[in-house]
């Protein structure tokens, strides 16, 4: 697995949403996408970084751009967490951690010493083109959506 880079085609994909719906980034040719990877739903980081995607949304389609989270969870998980915080984005279920792997977010992390694989909070803005425009990496949730509309 060669390391992602900006300027380059981000990898094709395609998953289920909270919805039930099959989408893949080719559905979103023309548009910028913000595809953000989160570990887990219902954790108090992601529910946070999603809520302020929800709240961002006005001015992040001001910018004239899609959100799209994807995890690891299931499609059922994602409906009972959309529901619970009133998304209005999809949420892709990626359990077979397929577009984890294209997207090299499924890493080795440790935390109390132990050490375990999981999903690395990572951010790409995807250009029209389907070409990365924008990486970030190890994302601190306080203040990321504005430093994603800032960069837009």
């Amino acid at each position: 697995m060669t390391a992602l880079l900006e300027g380059k085609k981000a990898p094709a994909f395609t998953g289920v949403t909270d919805s039930g719906e099959k989408v893949s980034l080719k559905d979103f040719k023309g548009k910028t996408v913000v595809l953000y990877f989160y570990p887990k739903d219902m954790t108090p980081g992601c529910t946070t970084e999603a809520c302020d995607f929800r709240d961002s949304m006005t001015r992040l389609k001001r910018k004239k751009v899609v959100v799209i989270g994807v995890s690891a969870d299931s499609v059922a998980r994602h409906e009972k967490f959309r529901d619970k915080h009133d998304l209005n984005f999809p949420l892709i279920s990626d359990e077979d951690l397929k577009i984890c792997k294209a997207y090299g977010v499924w890493q080795k992390k440790k935390l109390y010493g132990k050490e375990f694989m999981g999903i690395v909070r990572t951010t790409f803005i995807i250009d029209s083109e389907g070409k990365i425009k924008k990486i970030f990496p190890k994302v601190k949730v306080k203040g990321h959506v504005d430093e994603i509309i800032e960069s837009l």
